[in-house]
């Protein structure tokens, strides 16, 4: 089936307090056009028109590519004006789709059947709701078949008791829309042009008219403030928790459980609460994530457990791994396998080898890290001078005490013992300690000092 989508995504948005356009605001990690875009382009649509107006720069920066085209809509007039102004966008497709860029919800099943009941004439998708205050109503003849929408402020008091509202998302010929959308009048409370008008030219042109009823109302809510944008969060949030359990991943608390991009899990994965998953993430079998993790752009591998409060952005982690509590993996890191991160350690843009461990207190950056190393606490490479970063390379076998700087550029040689607080500045042969010279002496009957007394009084 050929058709192309018009998204209206002009509204100011007053009700957000905002200087953001409301179409830009965030849900689950991605704006409300953004979802809605993502979705006529799972249509496989062969044209996308955005009608844009309050912020209409940043809107048309936001999103981009060939399929998109932009109609700008000042003054905003209506939703009949709106598509008046994407009429020279249109292509010959013989069926436009209409979508709001403040509805980020609906499904591209629930699309898929509108558009299949818009092959013998105009196809209108409506939802009941226990209240419709606010909504236009749909007005069905005897037989069932729709006959128009009216507008709640339009409504006679009759009218207002109906429950099935219009959603605003319709399916239509695209010829006809053509020669109905100059026909509109405002001749309405708002002194607006109302795309719902088209359904009586429709009627009247003895044009099928058919309402295709949501199977779930929540998926055609809109967002018209930050009460509604957080409602919808949860609405969101909760369906991919659902997917997720279905799939058989364990969420200790799909209540408390946020995913802002896409996450592929493996059999057995659990997944603690309070955890955020942004952009791409993958979660091989049998990972465990602990409470309050932040986990970004990141490949982990099977059996690998995430404690508490760890912060992984940007990384590869390998099978077997043990990260955290309160660790910090950065971009650019790749762990291998067995690799032991502890508390209060970061890694930064580091390669580290199978069996490595730094398990307290330590900063690995720029570093190339072999295998069954050890990094004691207080363990820092100095990677920056300043001006340019620089890189540490321990090899293989490398035993480091605590509180020993590396400092970049620098390399410690396989089989090397650095000892407790240790300054390394200089590559090492293999084997061998290195300390830096130190002496101790004890000086008996030293006293410590002590805090004056006050007089007393």
């Amino acid at each position: 089936m050929r058709f192309q989508v018009v998204i209206l995504a002009a509204g100011q948005g007053k009700r957000m307090n905002s200087d953001l356009p409301k179409v830009l605001h965030p849900l689950a990690g991605k704006s409300l056009l953004g979802h809605v875009v993502d979705t006529a382009r799972e249509l496989v649509s062969e044209h996308i028109c955005v009608v844009h107006g309050h912020g209409g720069e940043l809107v048309k920066a936001a999103l981009t590519g060939d399929d998109l085209a932009y109609a700008l809509q000042v003054p905003q007039l209506g939703t009949g004006h709106a598509l008046q102004q994407a009429l020279r966008h249109l292509t010959k497709a013989p069926i436009t789709l209409v979508l709001y860029g403040d509805v980020p919800l609906v499904r591209a099943a629930t699309l898929r059947t509108l558009l299949e009941a818009a092959s013998k004439g105009v196809a209108v998708l409506t939802a009941e709701l226990a209240d419709p205050t606010g909504y236009g109503r749909i007005l069905r003849n005897k037989a069932g078949r729709v006959t128009g929408i009216v507008e709640q402020k339009d409504a006679t008091a009759i009218q207002r008791r109906i429950c099935e509202i219009n959603t605003g998302i319709m399916a239509l010929p695209t010829a006809k829309l053509a020669l109905w959308l100059p026909k509109l009048q405002n001749r309405n409370a708002q002194k607006e042009y109302y795309l719902t008008d088209v359904i009586a030219l429709a009627v009247k042109d003895r044009l099928p008219v058919v309402g295709v009823k949501a199977d779930d109302a929540g998926e055609t809510e809109g967002v018209n403030s930050r009460v509604q944008l957080a409602r919808l969060e949860r609405v969101y949030q909760q369906r991919l928790a659902a997917q997720l359990l279905e799939a058989g991943v364990t969420l200790i608390d799909p209540q408390r459980f946020d995913q802002r991009g896409t996450l592929h899990c493996g059999r057995d994965v659990q997944i603690d609460v309070n955890c955020i998953f942004e952009g791409a993430v993958s979660l091989a079998d049998g990972v465990s994530i602990g409470a309050n993790c932040v986990i970004k752009d990141v490949a982990i591998g099977a059996g690998t457990r995430i404690e508490p409060f760890c912060h992984l952005d940007g990384a590869q982690v390998g099978a077997g791994c043990r990260i955290g509590p309160y660790a910090r993996i950065r971009p650019g890191s790749h762990l291998a396998a067995e690799v032991h991160i502890g508390n209060f350690v970061e890694i930064k843009a580091s390669d580290i080898g199978d069996g490595s461990k730094a398990n307290h207190l330590s900063y690995v950056g720029d570093s190339t890290v072999g295998r069954n190393v050890n990094i004691g606490a207080g363990t820092i490479t100095c990677n920056y001078d300043g001006a340019n970063k620089h890189r540490t390379v321990i090899e293989d076998d490398v035993h480091i005490g605590s509180d020993v700087q590396l400092v970049a550029p620098v390399r410690v040689a396989r089989g090397v013992t650095v000892g407790a607080g240790t300054t390394v500045w200089k590559d090492s042969p293999a084997g061998g300690l290195i300390i830096n010279p130190k002496s101790q002496e004890h000086r008996a009957g030293w006293q410590r000092p002590r805090k004056a007394t006050k007089a007393k009084k």
